[in-house]
């Protein structure tokens, strides 16, 4: 994989840490943890700076019927939780939203493809194919979009990405990704509001792709 220059910013990994961060964005910044030896250092940084947190909170009287409830919850069988591996291009926190299977494409025209993973009111995640030289319609945003490459790469007004780059997008950025030549173009995008396309097209078709 080359080096990876588009890196998760360092609120959204404090955020995923605390464990505040809505789930797609969380998916996303999963995936790019796994592939970023950078980000992933950064992100166990915050994690230990939270417990560290916690261990210098003073303790809370509680009532008795509540401690006999966490206790006896502690005294329940742990199910361990077996993370999905990765499998192929897919990193492990996509393979877990797969349920480990391909993912299942739905045609949205020009070759262009998705696969929805999630949607609610937090917002969507999805992966997206995109064919050598194809472009994602002219658009800007009605909030926070993520966009994690996990195959071939992109380019678009504000530079290139390729493998393992995170593109964050929002309010102020309108743009017209193109897929580079070469392998296909597969990302991992989570948005919390809908794309505002700027053709009718695009805005017509719209609510049938849930884009």
């Amino acid at each position: 994989m080359s080096a990876i220059n588009h890196h998760t910013p360092d609120a959204l990994l404090a955020a995923y840490a605390a464990g505040s961060l809505p789930q797609p964005f969380s998916m996303v910044v999963a995936a790019h943890i796994s592939l970023c030896l950078e980000c992933r250092a950064a992100y166990e940084s915050h994690a230990a700076m939270g417990g560290a947190v916690l261990e210098a909170v003073d303790e809370v009287a509680v009532s008795d019927a509540l401690k006999d409830s966490l206790l006896a919850m502690l005294d329940e069988p742990a199910t361990e939780a077996r993370p999905q591996p990765r499998s192929g291009v897919y990193p492990g926190p996509v393979m877990e939203a797969l349920k480990g299977k391909p993912p299942r494409w739905k045609r949205l025209g020009m070759g262009t493809r998705q696969c929805i993973l999630s949607s609610g009111p937090e917002g969507s995640v999805r992966l997206l194919y995109i064919p050598p030289g194809q472009a994602v319609p002219d658009h800007s945003h009605g909030g926070l979009e993520l966009t994690l490459v996990l195959q071939g790469s992109f380019s678009d007004e504000t530079g290139s990405f390729g493998v393992g780059d995170l593109e964050v997008a929002d309010e102020t950025l309108e743009h017209t990704p193109v897929a580079d030549p070469g392998a296909p173009c597969i990302c991992l995008a989570a948005t919390d509001a809908p794309l505002r396309f700027s053709s009718f097209v695009p805005r017509m078709l719209q609510p049938l792709f849930r884009i």
